[in-house]
């Protein structure tokens, strides 16, 4: 597969992507992040930087926009709903889990670097 035809594919996948999300509003970013450690920002954060990659300009507000469908304000009013107790409680058990496989692969190459010296 060539590039150009690859690159056709990925947006086309995007783009199926965020209609999956957008049919399934019901979901909600809390639990895109506790399931997948992503949610809809996250991709609109992800969106401004690759623009930028590319030596484009992109507002984090519009690449919301462009993510959610419509503004984030209103996406928000319509569609998010407050996160449960328990929700909140898998989602800082997933942050903390992540803070200490970060702490434990930070250990490791550094044990790595003084047994090298």
């Amino acid at each position: 597969m060539n590039q150009e035809n690859q690159t056709k594919i990925e947006a086309a996948v995007f783009r199926r992507f965020l209609k999956h999300l957008d049919n399934h509003k019901e979901v909600q970013n809390i639990e895109l992040m506790i399931l997948a450690d992503f949610c809809r920002n996250c991709l609109s954060k992800w969106y401004v930087a690759a623009a930028d990659e590319e030596g484009e300009s992109m507002d984090y507000e519009k690449a919301r926009e462009l993510i959610y469908g419509m503004p984030y304000s209103e996406w928000k009013a319509k569609h998010q709903s407050e996160a449960t107790a328990e929700q909140m409680a898998a989602f800082d058990a997933r942050r903390q889990a992540k803070t200490e496989k970060k702490a434990q692969s930070e250990s490791k190459s550094a044990s790595k670097s003084e047994s090298r010296s």
